[in-house]
């Protein structure tokens, strides 16, 4: 069984603990996190979005939780450098402090004896960076740190790659309709972005997202191709990604929502991280999903004037646990190589 370190104990992190304490190839021992073990007990318990944790009972120690009898030692340290991952024989660090997003950051946990990092988050640099089910197999067994990339790269990948194979995008600009994050301000407070320090709860919040762009990363035939914005709106979790395409093909709605239906079909691997979804649903229905992406059949617009083609296509995702549920598949195909 594969030892994991959890640095960073967020809203990610435990969502990734939930995943992680249930499969049988991995086991967690321990979690970097500057705050006491007590307070990480009980918020991995109690969950706002996601309910209470219903996979076994859990306590506290000084220097531990117990979950389900299963003691994970707690640790404090600001420096990954310092953190005792040769000791304890880790062979994957789960990167989810946000603090560590560059090869070189997180080559701190490497050094530290750890023989794996993958990060929650997208990174800088020249660095892998993955979106399972459709770039996972390009790790190598030799990489030692990759990237997950973020939620939002993660719902739009499948659905780009699906529409560039099948028809060709020419260019594409996305907005995705986010949930509300930790990086914004319950009420008027000071931000670096000034309006994200605006009342989260009470305002649609325009807000700057690599997103787009990252998915160049992943599909690098689509470098440039794509950008976008994000609109904070005040759910708490559920987003949706509303994306404007040019193909180099005509289309039909048809056949449009035919390509996303069959490219799952015919890819047991896409078919884990993306669903089809012919219902009226709203945010509240895909809230704890585990598709990366959830492509909505019923919002699919073809429009032509003069002879020139507009596309747009949404997909839904749980911006917390579609895109941690995505990140454990690409965990566990990581420590299979």
């Amino acid at each position: 069984m594969k030892k994991i370190a959890i640095n960073g104990f967020g809203r990610i992190g435990r969502l990734a603990f939930r995943q992680l304490f249930l499969s049988k190839e991995v086991e967690v021992v321990a979690i970097n996190d500057l705050g006491d073990a007590k307070t990480l007990a009980y918020l991995l318990e109690f969950d706002s979005a996601h309910g209470r944790f219903m996979s076994g009972k859990i306590q506290s120690k000084d220097g531990a939780i117990i979950v389900d009898g299963k003691e994970i030692k707690i640790l404090a340290e600001r420096n990954a450098a310092d953190l005792p991952w040769g000791k304890l024989g880790i062979d994957l660090v789960v990167e989810c402090t946000g603090f560590y997003a560059s090869k070189e950051k997180s080559q701190a946990h490497i050094d530290a004896g750890a023989k794996k990092v993958i990060i929650s988050a997208p990174a800088t640099g020249d660095l892998k960076t993955i979106v399972f089910g459709v770039n996972h197999k390009e790790i190598k067994a030799n990489d030692l740190i990759v990237s997950a990339a973020s939620c939002t790269t993660n719902c739009l990948s499948p659905i780009v790659k699906i529409l560039d194979e099948d028809f060709g995008i020419v260019k594409g600009l996305m907005n995705t309709i986010h949930a509300v994050t930790n990086d914004q301000r319950l009420l008027d407070l000071a931000h670096e972005d000034l309006r994200r320090g605006r009342a989260a709860a009470w305002n649609i919040v325009p807000s700057k997202t690599g997103a787009a762009a990252a998915v160049g990363k992943v599909l690098p035939k689509l470098n440039g191709k794509l950008d976008g914005l994000a609109l904070r709106v005040p759910t708490i979790t559920g987003s949706i990604v509303d994306l404007t395409v040019e193909l180099e093909k005509k289309v039909t709605v048809e056949e449009i929502n035919a390509s996303m239906k069959n490219a799952i079909k015919k890819d047991a691997d896409l078919a884990l991280a993306m669903d089809y979804c012919e219902q009226p649903i709203v945010s509240q229905d895909i809230v704890s999903s585990t598709f990366g992406t959830i492509f909505d059949a019923t919002l699919t617009k073809v429009m032509e004037v003069d002879g020139k083609q507009l596309i747009k296509v949404f997909s839904w995702y749980d911006n917390e646990n579609s895109f941690t549920s995505q990140f454990i598949r690409t965990i566990k195909y990581m420590l299979s190589l």
